[in-house]
Order: structure tokens, then C-alpha cells, then sequence
């Protein structure tokens, strides 16, 4: 159990910020570190009221981390666009994208009640659930444009997994020396997907499994749909078995979804995703093993990655 004196877990001049943003009468009384996260700190404070109960809030912090001023700038705009939306989204209540009052930069957001879900069980129910939401995120038009895309992958940087067919993965790595097909612009979480999103599953019905929330909105960007779809489609892909990336990009559709028009550019983008995913599997697949699945090892998910873009080369013929 947590208590109170926990609360100094949060560093000092954090915790002095946050609780010049609390109400008169309310402090910290406990804090609890959130895992699932690679790139930030995450901690849910309960905040004690006046009148005695008690609320909680989340306190995202990047730790030396390159580009956190514009990660955190991007996340403070898309959590003020997003109320009234109908997108269910942590509000903002502070944010020091510079460090200028906390130790290292920080947001305090809205707690959202639910839970992440990375079981097989009940995937069926949630993929066209994760499928609706999405293309509501698709549908926000905002009145200022997040900054466009940027795919930091190159065919350059690509890791080929032990044991993959080496031509495969060169022909995989040619597709996305291609320059990218022209694409209508929309607004891009641009890093959706099942660890970015709570579910409220009642433990006797999982079939009633309902999104209460969709957090993560630091890599906010204009581009393609197609590029938030082939992301969701590569870590379903990896976490439930390759067939499950196809099955995610159906489902967009089936929920009124626009992906690109020629089959062609559909893959383009998915290969684009699978590739990058290659750099990073040993980043990805951790945060999966702390959430319980522990078959997920490094080789485990390299071999699922290698399967999915075996496949997606050739569904390209």
C-alpha cells in the first residue's frame, strides 16, 4: 500500500507546481507509479478534498527526453481541442513543457477511470470498438492544424529479424524508398493503439467491454488515416497473432472508415509501420511482459513482426 508519505516520490519542485493547480484546501495524499508508458514517467496522485474524499489526477513527466517541449506542447493542445468533441480524453489542468517551475518537463491531466486490455480474450468486441473510435478521431477537423507527420523511419535504419527471409525484408525496405502516395490530411493521434486506450470490461460480461478513454496524445499530428490505421493494424499484428492487422483495417472501414483507394498505398503504409516497428521490439514488447503478457518475449514478437510483413509483402504481390 501507498500512504502519504509517498507523495515525495514526487520530486519537489513538481510537486511544489502541482499543487499550486489544486484547489484551496487539497494536497497530495498518495502517488502511484503507472506502467505502460516507453518514453515518459507517469503517476496517478490522489489529491485529498476539503471535504474529505478524494480525487485523482495524472502527472506525465519526460526525463531527459530529446524533444519534450514539443511533445508536451502538442499533448496540452490536443487535450484543450478535444473536450465537447465526443473523444473521450484526459483534460488538461497544467503543463511546463520547458521545466520552468517542475525538475524536468511535466503535464497534470484528468484522471480517466478504466483499464488498458492486451488479453486475447474479448478481442473480438474490442477491435470494432477501437475501430469506431478511431475514425472518430479521424472525423475532429480543429480549427488549428497539428504540425504535419513525420515517419522517422528509413529503409536504412530497418532491423531484419534473425531467421527472416532476407529478400522479403529488402523487397519490404524498396517499398518505402518509394516516395509516399499523396494522401487527404487528417487529424492523427498517431500512436493509437490498445496500450493507449481504457476499457471499462465487466468482469461477468466481457462482451459489454465499452472505451472510456484515449490517452497518449504527444505525437499528435496532420497526415493520413492510413498511417493510424497501419499502426493499430502492426501492434495487433503483434500482440494477437499477424492475422489480426487485416482484421483492424476491415474494421475501420466497416465503421465508416476512408482508407487510400488503391491497395497499393493501403500496404504502403502498413509496410512503412511494420518496418519501423523493426528498430524497436525490444522497447515495444517490455511494457507488454510487465502487463502480464509474458509469452511476449523479444524473439516471440520479432517472429510475429517478421509473419506480418511476410504477409504484407505478399498481399503486394
Amino acid at each position: 500500500m501507498t500512504n502519504h508519505d509517498e507523495a515525495v516520490a514526487v520530486r519537489p519542485l513538481t510537486l511544489a507546481w502541482v499543487s499550486r493547480h489544486l484547489e484551496v484546501g487539497e494536497r497530495v495524499v498518495r502517488t502511484e507509479a503507472l506502467h505502460g508508458g516507453i518514453t515518459a514517467e507517469m503517476r496517478r496522485l490522489t489529491i485529498g478534498t476539503r471535504d474529505g474524499g478524494t480525487r485523482d489526477l495524472v502527472l506525465r513527466t519526460f526525463v531527459d527526453v530529446e524533444h519534450a517541449e514539443d511533445w508536451l506542447n502538442r499533448e496540452a493542445g490536443a487535450l484543450t481541442l478535444l473536450p465537447g468533441t465526443g473523444v473521450p480524453a484526459p483534460g488538461l489542468v497544467a503543463v511546463d513543457p520547458t521545466a520552468a517551475h517542475c525538475e524536468y518537463p511535466s503535464l497534470l491531466m484528468t484522471h480517466l477511470a478504466g483499464r488498458t486490455v492486451l488479453d486475447d480474450e474479448g478481442l473480438e468486441t474490442r477491435v470494432p470498438l477501437l475501430a469506431r473510435q478511431l475514425v472518430a478521431i479521424h472525423a475532429l477537423r480543429p480549427t488549428e492544424r497539428p504540425r504535419e507527420y513525420v515517419a522517422l523511419t528509413t529503409a536504412d535504419t530497418v532491423v531484419t529479424p534473425k531467421g527472416a527471409d532476407a529478400a522479403v525484408w529488402a523487397a519490404a525496405m524498396d517499398v518505402i524508398r518509394k516516395p509516399a502516395p499523396p494522401y487527404e490530411g487528417r487529424f492523427l493521434h498517431r500512436d493509437f493503439h490498445p496500450g493507449n486506450v481504457l476499457f471499462d470490461v465487466p468482469p461477468s460480461r466481457p462482451a459489454d467491454a465499452r472505451i472510456t478513454g484515449v490517452v497518449d496524445w504527444a505525437a499528435t499530428s496532420w497526415g493520413p488515416a492510413d498511417l493510424d490505421v497501419a499502426h493499430c493494424c502492426t501492434n495487433l499484428a503483434l500482440l494477437h497473432g499477424p492475422a489480426w492487422g487485416p482484421r483492424f483495417a476491415e474494421a475501420y472501414e466497416e465503421a465508416g472508415g476512408v482508407l487510400a483507394t488503391a491497395a497499393s498505398e493501403r500496404l504502403y503504409w502498413r509496410v512503412r509501420d511494420g518496418l519501423a516497428f523493426s528498430e524497436e521490439v525490444q522497447l515495444v514488447s517490455q511494457p507488454w511482459r510487465e502487463a502480464g503478457r509474458t509469452e511476449l518475449t523479444t524473439r516471440a514478437v520479432e517472429e510475429r513482426l517478421d509473419a506480418y510483413v511476410t504477409a504484407l509483402m505478399d498481399a503486394l504481390g
